[in-house]
């Protein structure tokens, strides 16, 4: 692809929301972890609308009872469950394991009620508590680098050239060092907050802006580093491209249980934390009246960081790209170059399209050059081939529900062919037609197709080969429905899959929100049938939760992809009577978590709104020049 083509959009990031730690089994009602959707033939599920989130609940009446451990209701009856089973029946999952349904990690309401009287109220504090705990899982991520990946590759010199060993871990290390004093001094400073300091000196420890201030400055001094970064993801991913052996090492890493998502994300976090860091202040300095003793700091600190933000924000957008452009290289087969200069990624999701034998299930993959579509197969590594590209340049686009009789379908005119596909709902069928007319109006604004893209091109005048291939597609169709239980870790859980089994899409607004709206804290968890709460560290990244015993896991346990769920308040027929709790629930699945303050019940609904609800509409283009990797 020339280097001309204008690009589409002013974000364009990754993320992938697989979990090496976890097979993407094929009974997955038994998890209770992903939708049973997974499993169902009938694929094709309209997305609920979410109710509006309105801002703070009222708190409910408390129980003053707590539940008996290891009995539960069951028909109106009261049954004893073993240590991990659910209540019905079900064999444990990792949520109910004998690790997490020890008694030590489930709080009782007095345990609640000490520790709510105990702690500060101030919305600073709760502030300064999510920099802490987001601290921290910063710190974990920037350690499957600096740590785990370093030690994986340390005796074998001959697969990573010193070059790039150099250019990966020298740039590394210094920011991991100096994240480690950062958090301890957030540590040292949240524990002087919390405690029974003398009158006199307690007004200071209970800010954070200083620390913050002092931190951002010496992180200024790293700048040259975190430049480096994406450098070096340039760099590992050409050296894998021509060393077979170093890919391998790479792929088998990204099995272990410790890379919980894909490797090549790991090198973007430092750029992303810089947006975190300027998130929490400007939180901060709204909450603060310019007469706090805090609020200069917590100013001069925003300043600081908005400048690094506005400094490394070319870089973040291109990088951003290029990894998602990776990762779907590697859920695709078929497409021999994905990543080319010039090429942006804008959407992907399932749809439907029409041909003699009905309605097919498809998975789409629009960029600003080009829309793909494929269909997943029965292959070891479960990707997804690619049976047709069509060109946007010259590209038109038009509903036809009435044409076909086909609910929320519309028609693709291409230069060469035109393909009808349907959506599996109204708000689906929106935001495609809006992405792919914004996409055909970029592409009409450039220099046409790429000789790439035209020699490579499927078209539907099939020849014998084309027609049988995609004949085979429909048998592997309707087989990997079963097939699940023959996943590879990573393949079975990326954001491709879920998307497939849930139809629905995410855009790369989507990806960038996720990116940018990350979380972590304790959270009670209960499922629907169970009266226990159990306390479990969380993560929200990547569109989904992954759920640890502490902080101080190396690895998670287990994960709920939340694309396709909605986030509510639950009702008073749910009889949950506890306060700061918010309901999870896609189809007949339902989980409920309660927060410890009403500012981390806000942070969570907000957080997770932005995984289960679309950004359509939220979309700001630029005329920026083409990623040149």
């Amino acid at each position: 692809m020339s280097g001309s083509r204008c690009g589409a959009v002013s974000r364009s990031p990754f993320l992938n929301t697989c979990c090496a730690a976890l097979p993407f089994g094929n009974d997955l009602d038994k998890s209770r972890i992903f939708t049973c959707s997974v499993k169902d033939k009938n694929v094709k599920t309209t997305l609920q609308k979410r109710p509006a989130y309105t801002g703070p609940v009222s708190k409910s009446p408390q129980h003053n009872e707590s539940p008996s451990a290891g009995r539960v209701m069951v028909n109106g009856q009261k049954q004893s469950l073993s240590v991990g089973q659910s209540p019905d029946g079900r064999q444990p999952s990792p949520l109910t394991s004998p690790l997490l349904t020890d008694a030590g990690f489930i709080r009782t309401d007095d345990e609640d009620e000490v520790r709510r009287k105990r702690f500060p109220t101030d919305k600073a504090y709760f502030i300064a508590k999510e920099l802490l705990t987001t601290e921290r899982t910063y710190l974990k991520d920037l350690e499957v680098i600096t740590v785990s990946f370093q030690k994986s590759i340390g005796g074998k010199d001959e697969a990573m050239p010193d070059s790039l060993r150099n250019l990966i871990f020298a740039h590394f290390e210094p920011v991991y060092k100096f994240h480690e004093t950062f958090l301890k001094e957030v540590e040292q400073r949240l524990a002087q907050w919390e405690g029974r300091s003398n009158a006199h000196i307690k007004g200071d420890y209970q800010r954070v802006g200083d620390v913050m201030l002092k931190n951002i400055q010496g992180l200024k001094l790293l700048t040259a580093h975190l430049q480096k970064h994406s450098e070096a993801l340039l760099e590992l991913e050409r050296t894998c491209r021509s060393s077979r052996k170093l890919e391998g090492l790479c792929r088998d890493f990204e099995l272990q249980k410790v890379c919980y998502l894909p490797l090549n994300i790991f090198f973007l976090r430092p750029l992303h934390r810089l947006m975190h860091y300027k998130q929490i202040l400007e939180r901060l300095c709204k909450h603060y009246p310019p007469t706090h003793d805090d609020f200069r700091d917590s100013r001069a600190a925003l300043a600081d960081i908005s400048e690094m933000v506005v400094q490394l924000h070319g870089t973040l957008i291109k990088m951003e790209n290029f990894q998602k452009l990776l990762e779907l290289k590697k859920d695709l087969i078929g497409i021999d170059n994905l990543a080319i200069p010039g090429r942006e990624f804008i959407r992907l999701g399932c749809l439907s399209k029409l041909s003699g034998k009905g309605l097919q299930q498809r998975m789409f993959f629009l960029f600003n050059d080009v829309l793909m579509y494929s269909s997943r197969g029965m292959t070891a590594s479960n990707q997804f081939k690619v049976h047709g590209q069509l060109p946007l340049y010259g590209m038109t686009i038009r509903e036809s529900e009435d044409e076909w009789g086909v609910p929320h379908s519309f028609t693709l005119f291409g230069q060469r062919q035109s393909v009808v596909v349907a959506a599996s709902s109204a708000s689906e069928m929106e935001k495609w037609v809006e992405d792919i007319k914004m996409a055909i109006e970029l592409a009409d604004k450039c220099n046409g197709p790429s000789a790439e893209i035209l020699s490579s091109s499927f078209t539907d005048n099939k020849s014998p080969e084309e027609s049988s291939a995609d004949q085979e597609s429909e048998d592997d169709l309707s087989a990997s429905r079963t097939s699940l239980e023959r996943q590879t870790p990573h393949r079975g859980n990326t954001t491709v899959h879920v998307c497939w089994h849930r139809s629905t899409s995410v855009s790369m607004v989507d990806f960038s929100v996720a990116l940018e709206n990350q979380l972590s804290g304790n959270l009670l968890r209960k499922f629907k049938n169970s009266n226990g709460w159990q306390k479990l560290w969380v993560v929200f990244t990547n569109f989904s939760l992954f759920f640890y015993k502490t902080h101080q896991d190396e690895y998670p346990l287990a994960s709920l992809p939340l694309l396709g769920y909605s986030i509510t308040i639950p009702s008073e027929s749910e009889n949950i009577h506890k306060d700061y709790v918010f309901k999870l629930h896609f189809k007949s699945h339902v989980y409920y978590f309660r927060s410890e303050s009403e500012y981390a019940f806000e942070r969570w609904m907000e957080v997770i709104r932005s995984a289960t609800c679309s950004s359509s509409h939220i979309r700001s283009l630029s005329r920026k020049e083409p990623h040149a990797y």
